[in-house]
């Protein structure tokens, strides 16, 4: 990089209007911590959730998911219950350069009280909200707080830009505005 990388990933956020809205600090007081970090973006969890419910008795399946399996909840705190899981949206809207990649990993706040929050990568000129999958492995409900940090993006600069971006390449969740299960094309 040549430069200091929380420098770079501002740089880049508005040479590129790579994450909106961007927090150029670190928010952290009686919060989850959002915002830069040292070498990623803290990103924040919307108020909007899809809750898995087993009260259907649906199967998971990942090429035709069943809408009756989630519970739509839109509020500050999410509960989430035990040994269960719900998809979450990011605040922020990311649209990634075509040289850059990036890793998502769970705050360990979070990660320390049981909760792993699982996100692919973002690929070069993929653009959207994110979709979060949040999974409570405990044996009790857990909380998870709106408009806060809930896990941090990592950015990869490769030597050279990407033969086949996300773009070009049709992506299916391309442009993805709120949660998005699972799609098959």
């Amino acid at each position: 990089m040549g430069v200091k990388p929380d420098f770079w990933i501002e740089q880049m956020a508005r040479e590129h209007a790579m994450i909106e809205p961007f927090e150029a600090g670190q928010v952290s007081q009686g919060k989850i911590s959002y915002g830069i970090s040292s070498y990623g973006y803290d990103l924040r969890v919307a108020d909007e959730y899809k809750i898995f419910t087993n009260v259907n008795s649906s199967i998971i399946d990942p090429k035709k998911v069943d809408p009756e399996s989630f519970i739509d909840f839109k509020g500050p705190v999410c509960i989430i219950p035990p040994n269960s899981f719900a998809l979450a949206r990011s605040v922020e809207y990311f649209r990634i350069p075509r040289g850059i990649i990036t890793l998502c990993v769970g705050k360990s706040t979070y990660a320390r009280c049981g909760i792993i929050v699982n996100v692919t990568p973002f690929e070069p000129e993929w653009e959207g909200f994110v979709t979060l999958e949040i999974s409570n492995t405990t044996p009790l409900p857990a909380k998870i707080y709106s408009f806060e940090g809930l896990c941090q993006v990592l950015f990869f600069e490769g030597t050279e830009p990407c033969s086949l971006s996300y773009k070009e390449r049709n992506g299916k969740y391309q442009k993805q505005t709120g949660i998005t299960t699972a799609i098959v094309q």
